[in-house]
């Protein structure tokens, strides 16, 4: 068993405000990605401009914001939310979904479509690579706050949470969820659409294999409390929520390859 590092979840305290490392490395991915996103822009052949990448992490990060907190209490909360509408404001609770959010991304970028006249494929295309840094990020935060702690488990680098009533060694599956959704899929989406790709292609990627490692890690991952498992002894959530995910990123790999390569806007 390793020793958890007991990090204290508080990166700075100014006074009364405390700034949660949570939070910072949400911050850290939204700074990561438009600098990315300049650096993609200025060899895009005039495509982007550094001005439209800024606009678009803007925008992708209220719809992070936004679309995170409704998926968290409509996927997570229903009941709740059935009981007491206003629980979707307390923010301070905590609670984001990454389905939610992806959801809210995608509103987002259909409204900067708007704006710039951008095909919203081609948008999301584009912003796809950057994505798994924040999604990286933020699984350390998790780690970090001790929180979404993995199963139970005798492996040799099993933990003990100080988050964990029962105190059990379990599978650190927030660095499980940073090595694949991260790492992993920042490197195979990175490397996929350093040369032009067909359209709908890049997008189709990211839904695939994000997918694919959040149904293979929910299998060692501690289910939500409040939903336990949803069928089968073994069937969570996020399996539920990402399966639809696989199906149509294999789906638009699939058209976006069989369909001629359309020009960029």
């Amino acid at each position: 068993m390793i020793a958890y590092p007991n990090i204290d979840p508080v990166a700075v305290s100014l006074g009364p405000i405390a700034i949660h490392w949570y939070g910072l490395m949400y911050l850290i991915g939204f700074v990561s990605a438009y600098y990315l996103g300049v650096y993609r822009a200025r060899r895009s052949n005039g495509l982007w401009t550094p001005e439209q990448v800024s606009d678009m992490i803007f925008f992708g990060a209220v719809g992070v914001i936004l679309g995170g907190r409704i998926g968290y209490i409509l996927f997570y909360q229903f009941p709740s939310f059935i009981d007491n509408p206003l629980v979707l404001f307390r923010i301070w609770e905590g609670g984001m979904s990454f389905h939610g959010g992806l959801l809210g991304v995608i509103a987002a970028m259909w409204w900067f479509s708007r704006k710039t006249q951008k095909h919203i494929i081609d948008i999301l295309d584009f912003g796809a690579p950057f994505v798994p840094i924040g999604l990286g990020l933020g699984r350390l935060g998790n780690f970090i706050g001790a929180e979404l702690w993995g199963k139970p488990t005798d492996v040799s680098w099993a933990m003990i949470f100080p988050t964990d009533p029962l105190q059990l060694a379990r599978h650190p599956s927030q660095l499980y969820q940073f090595a694949l959704e991260g790492v992993a899929l920042f490197t195979i989406l990175w490397f996929f659409s350093q040369k032009s790709k067909p359209r709908y292609c890049v997008s189709g990627m990211f839904l695939l294999f994000y997918g694919i490692f959040r149904i293979l890690v929910e299998f060692v991952r501690e289910p939500d409390p409040q939903l336990g498992y949803i069928a089968f002894g073994w069937l969570t959530q996020g399996q539920i929520l990402s399966t639809p995910m696989v199906l149509l990123g294999i789906a638009l790999v699939v058209f976006g390859f069989k369909m001629q390569r359309y020009p960029q806007k």
